[in-house]
């Protein structure tokens, strides 16, 4: 990755940020006063990305993308509540692909409404499409597309939990050495740290990293 493209991923991250920000205040707020606010928190940081993202490339616009999240979520925690869950009748990243799918779908819904109360023109072939693909229960698009973000998530949940265990200059250093891909020299000059640091923080990092994937990957095991 060149410094221009670290750059715009950084003003990407910085406009993502904000916005999960905005939107993680107003599901706490919208959770009311249960007991497990700490517990909701958590799980919106370790899935919004996911939610977010899939609802983006099935055809949502960035704010009705965060609004499918914030419903997502909350739509589950009213679930949960309700015992409505039931690992024996599949696995949780089915189970949390099934409840974005059909919040993806109210959005549509709700652009297509407030469209026609507009009175403009709906693009019926590309909206439709996109809706069918993600409404239809035995269509193929979205089960992909939700795989190979989920595994995208688990390393990237991973990594956020790994970041509040480890040093900022070790997690530093393994960034640009593992996930960047610098050359060790590169590292070394650019962090002004010894080929000894460098190595000791992509293996103590990386133990880290290990540990935390294999605890969300749990998650996928259950049912």
């Amino acid at each position: 990755m060149s410094e221009n493209d670290e750059e715009k991923a950084e003003v990407r991250d910085e406009v993502l940020a904000q916005a999960y920000a905005k939107t993680r205040k107003s599901l706490i707020a919208r959770l009311d006063n249960w007991e497990d606010q700490r517990t909701w928190d958590e799980f919106y940081q370790t899935y919004w990305r996911l939610i977010y993202t899939v609802a983006v490339k099935a055809g949502l616009r960035n704010d009705e993308a965060f609004d499918c999240v914030q419903e997502t979520i909350l739509s589950i925690a009213k679930q949960s509540k309700k015992n409505l869950y039931d690992p024996e009748q599949g696995s949780f990243k089915t189970w949390l692909m099934n409840m974005t799918r059909w919040r993806i779908n109210d959005q549509f819904r709700k652009r297509k409404k407030d469209t026609a109360m507009a009175g403009g023109e709906w693009d019926a072939d590309r909206k439709t499409s996109a809706i069918d693909h993600v409404e239809d229960p035995a269509g193929e698009v979205l089960p992909r597309l939700w795989d190979v973000e989920w595994k995208k998530n688990l390393a990237d949940a991973a990594l956020a939990r790994v970041k509040a265990q480890v040093s900022p200059k070790q997690y530093q250093i393994f960034d640009c050495y593992v996930i960047k891909q610098w050359d060790a020299r590169k590292v070394q000059d650019k962090l002004n740290v010894s080929m000894a640091q460098v190595y000791l923080a992509k293996h103590r990092v990386g133990v880290v990293l290990k540990r935390e994937l294999a605890k969300l990957e749990e998650e996928e095991n259950v049912g």
